[in-house]
């Protein structure tokens, strides 16, 4: 493993995690929808951002779209399913405050992510 991916997605993933859990105060908190769909608002706009940001700044890829992308999907869909969702919904009902609970599910969403990128999303990156 590379230190210098590693750090590039530390501050691209902390950029966009602020991103994620201000839509999801704004859309929860500030909006009151429910808190599975307010999750999944600033979620989608958290993983577009950076998916492209990891893509250009960090792996320096220049694989198809296409491939890439499904395989990003598949890494996204367990990590949202299993990781975000699970910990953070299962955490609030506890009574833990939601944005607590987001921000412990967090740490786990990026070790499972960066491991998910680094070799399953971008394997031939020149990052490497």
């Amino acid at each position: 493993m590379r230190s210098s991916t590693l750090v590039r997605y530390l501050v691209i993933s902390a950029f966009t995690f602020g991103l994620d859990l201000a839509l999801l105060t704004v859309v929860h908190g500030g909006l009151g929808w429910p808190l599975p769909i307010a999750i999944t608002v600033g979620y989608a706009a958290a993983l577009t951002t950076n998916y492209l940001l990891n893509r250009v700044l960090n792996f320096r890829s220049r694989a198809p779209l296409g491939p890439e992308s499904v395989r990003y999907a598949a890494a996204v869909a367990v990590n949202f399913g299993v990781v975000l969702l699970g910990a953070t919904i299962g955490l609030a009902a506890a009574g833990v405050p939601y944005q607590v609970a987001r921000v412990a599910a967090g740490g786990a969403e990026g070790v499972f992510m960066y491991a998910a990128m680094r070799w399953f999303v971008f394997p031939l990156s020149p990052a490497r």
